[in-house]
């Protein structure tokens, strides 16, 4: 089985089928070099943070002390 119908079997991700156009896509390259990988994470990740700057971290909403206390 290869790993893109493990995807869509496991996951229900179809990475075979265009979203946009529902054509047959074609799997050109498969990194799996993890140094590669986190070479080209780590580049999209400083990337956004230029364009975006740092996003603050989340957080849940307050809570009411209130509600604490019922």
């Amino acid at each position: 089985m290869t790993w893109g119908k493990r995807l869509k079997r496991v996951f229900n991700i179809d990475i075979e089928t265009c979203e946009a156009c529902q054509e047959q896509v074609k799997v050109i390259v498969c990194i799996e070099d993890h140094v590669v990988i986190k070479k080209i994470l780590d580049h999209l990740k400083s990337n956004e943070e230029k364009a975006f700057g740092k996003r603050p971290q989340v957080r849940a909403p307050p809570v009411s002390v209130f509600a604490l206390v019922n």
